[in-house]
């Protein structure tokens, strides 16, 4: 068997695969958001680890832990942890990605013409969503740390990063390569942290860890939190442990997650490309020291709009009512839901930008709201589909879609009428832990190859676009034009 931790924006969990992705057992815990100003968003790095533990115990309580091969890792990305080297202590919050504090001066760095420097050499756009600005917050504004970092005494690490040090006793300080290339300090072409970067940025090269493959011997699980001692061998960011998990190892292939955020990654291959529409290029996967790209359009915002219907707006007590509610009404009588709460993401990459509902009447109601969020979905989907089509210099025929948004069927197809593409969602649904699953197995022998990995995807049900050429036009036209009042 395999094991996955995935750690994510709102929750942590632990699987237990058996060798073909089959889900033997889950835990998981909702992991709370802090938001101590206006536009900041944080966590307690103790809730991020202690609640990984809690899920590691309540899987081990249940199965043996000899019989695991490897543990995988996933874990949202770019959101920056500092800590003290010795005790493992963070120094402050976890600032997530979504936080926004940043964004001054990273208007500045524009201003002062960094950001073709910038994307040369990570292939990402000069945004608050990354770490580099993060973590030069937190050395400037938190007492002590810069004369500490510059002594030794600290480590940084993104949330993989963090959990590895704790699970290892502190003996790893260790990242991988596709979420070391959401720092903005690592050079995706030379595969190694940019000493550039880290000067602009002034951050100390001593705080960031080692950087290996994907699948990797990272550590080892201390027998003392389950037991037995398990190998980590398997380590992703969330979007590409889902690129891995939903099997798409071609060029041209695309999968697009719905969680919290949405997430579309095309593999491009083993040449760099950078965007010409304003996505983000970035590391797929790297394996045996190839690296394998992928354009990225990132959403900031896709179930984080239900969950605020939900817990904001009382619009419903359980998020799975919002395709019955959406449902109810025949269309969305002209209202439209930016949800920019964190922002406006790919292709617009607006940090200023905030969360609006438009085209209200007498006659709106909350369905419609309930509609509008769904709907938005695909709207902000076809801003990232267009813009890889356009990349590659084709269209796109179909989507591997995952996420828990894919459980609604309205927002499926919806999804599958504006991008006008084939949308299928796997049988294995828990695409990105599996993903970091396989990679542990591929390291540890289970899997001989990424083709055997590919083999076990199986599309549980497909979506097929069915909207009128013209009605689709008029409604991405209003979408436009909604989103033409924030940018």
């Amino acid at each position: 068997m395999l094991l996955a931790i995935d750690q994510g924006t709102t929750s942590s969990r632990v699987i237990l695969f058996d060798a073909k992705g089959g889900v033997v057992d889950v835990a998981q815990k909702e992991l709370r958001l802090h938001t101590p100003e206006k536009g900041w968003v944080e966590q307690d790095p103790q809730d991020i680890w202690h609640d990984t533990l809690w899920c590691l115990k309540e899987i081990a309580a249940r199965n043996d832990m000899r019989d695991v091969a490897a543990c995988g890792i996933t874990n949202q990305r770019e959101t920056t942890i500092v800590w003290d080297r010795e005790t493992g202590e963070p120094l402050y919050n976890a600032i997530v990605w979504q936080d926004r504090r940043t964004a001054d001066y990273c208007a500045s760095l524009k201003a002062q013409g960094h950001e073709d420097a910038i994307r040369a050499k990570t292939g990402l756009l000069l945004d608050p969503y990354f770490s580099a600005t993060k973590i030069k917050w937190i050395l400037d504004h938190v007492e002590g740390v810069r004369d500490r970092a510059e002594s030794g005494e600290i480590l940084f690490g993104t949330v993989e990063c963090f959990l590895l040090w704790h699970l290892s006793g502190g003996k790893a300080h260790v990242s991988d390569a596709s979420n070391a290339a959401r720092t903005m300090l690592f050079n995706i072409h030379t595969q190694d942290w940019d000493d550039d970067l880290l000067a602009l940025f002034d951050i100390p090269k001593g705080i960031l860890p080692d950087v290996l493959d994907n699948a990797a011997d990272f550590g080892v699980i201390d027998a003392q939190h389950l037991g037995a001692q398990i190998p980590i061998a398997g380590m992703a960011g969330d979007q590409q442990a889902a690129l891995i998990g939903q099997g798409c190892f071609a060029p041209g292939m695309v999968k697009s997650t719905y969680g919290t955020g949405c997430f579309a990654l095309m593999n491009i291959g083993g040449t760099f490309a950078e965007s010409k529409n304003r996505l983000l290029t970035t590391v797929g996967y790297r394996l045996n020291g190839a690296v394998t790209y992928a354009l990225e359009g990132s959403i900031f915002v896709a179930g984080a709009a239900i969950q605020w219907l939900r817990d904001n707006a009382g619009f419903f007590e359980d998020a799975k009512e919002s395709e019955a509610i959406a449902s109810s009404v025949q269309d969305n009588n002209g209202v439209y839901f930016v949800p920019a709460f964190t922002g406006l993401g790919a292709p617009y990459w607006e940090a200023d930008a905030k969360a609006m509902i438009c085209g209200l009447s007498r006659e709106s109601h909350y369905a419609h709201i309930t509609r509008a969020a769904l709907e938005a979905q695909g709207y902000q989907s076809r801003d990232l589909i267009d813009a890889m089509a356009a990349d590659a210099g084709r269209g796109i025929e179909s989507i591997r879609a995952d996420g828990g948004l894919v459980a609604n069927g309205f927002m499926c197809q919806f999804l599958a009428d504006m991008v006008d593409a084939q949308i299928d969602v796997p049988k294995v649904h828990e695409a990105t832990a599996w993903g970091a699953a396989a990679l542990a197995g591929l390291q540890v022998g289970v899997f001989q190859d990424l083709d055997e990995i590919a083999a076990f995807w199986q599309c549980d049900v497909s979506y097929k676009p069915n909207m009128d050429a013209g009605m689709r036009g008029a409604l991405y036209a209003g979408w436009k034009d909604a989103v033409g009042m924030l940018v």
